[in-house]
């Protein structure tokens, strides 16, 4: 397990407005050109704060769950890279207009494995818990799960309710999965449905420049708990 760094030695106190902008900019100069000309900038206002954020994270994030991991690398840790993978994409922008962080849990290095995230975009901000686009045999994992213990899940989606922040994200089937067998009349059937498993919390870009982003950002992942628990345990790792 990754080493966690203590909470004295965050240095962030907050994404700076100069953030957004170099987002907003890049959005309309997407370009290697201006990037490269720009580089600069790109780390002093999206590196250097994402990095501290990820850092000050480690300590509350490890109260929650010890095994979600915190890591302020710029290469192979809880930050997505800038670059846009346009290989088979017809969008052709080289470059992401937002910040994605992801802490994975310590079991898997799957992106679609239970995680926490946390975005800054110029056209929207938030804070998300769950799975996202997992593929077939977990996505199956949890829909078995629904469907053989629905008390169970009820228990998440009335904490998930009194929470009161959260929105539910994603996709969903129109019809039943046919590779599972749903009772009629299951009480979940319309979560059986769901292709992801999502629940996000969006927030005014005015927060991120406080270092009070960290206590929404734990309150959001604490309350987000049963939902969390209840995915791991489908896909036999420990919360």
């Amino acid at each position: 397990m990754v080493k966690r760094a203590p909470a004295s030695a965050s240095r962030f106190s907050g994404f700076k407005p100069a953030t957004l902008e170099f987002l907003s900019r890049l959005a309309v100069n997407n370009n290697r050109e201006w990037f490269h000309a720009h580089k600069d900038d790109f780390e002093t206002h999206v590196i250097t704060p994402a990095l501290d954020f990820i850092e000050a994270m480690a300590a509350p994030l490890g109260k929650i769950s010890p095994r979600f991991l915190c890591i302020p690398k710029k290469v192979g840790g809880s930050l997505f890279r800038i670059y846009r993978d346009t290989r088979f994409a017809h969008d052709k922008r080289p470059y992401k207009t937002n910040i994605g962080i992801h802490f994975r849990h310590d079991a898997s290095r799957d992106v679609h494995a239970p995680g926490y995230y946390f975005h800054v975009g110029v056209d929207e901000c938030f804070i998300a818990c769950g799975m996202w686009h997992p593929e077939r045999p977990a996505l199956n994992k949890i829909r078995q799960e629904i469907v053989d213990h629905p008390a169970r899940w009820g228990t998440v989606e009335r904490a998930l309710q009194r929470a009161r922040v959260f929105v539910r994200s994603g996709e969903s089937l129109k019809r039943l999965p046919p590779d599972i067998a749903v009772p009629d009349n299951h009480p979940w059937s319309e979560e059986i449905k769901r292709k992801d498993f999502i629940v996000l919390r969006a927030f005014e870009p005015g927060a991120l420049h406080v270092s009070d982003v960290i206590a929404l950002t734990t309150e959001t992942y604490a309350a987000a708990t049963p939902f969390m628990r209840f995915l791991c345990k489908t896909q036999g790792v420990a919360f």
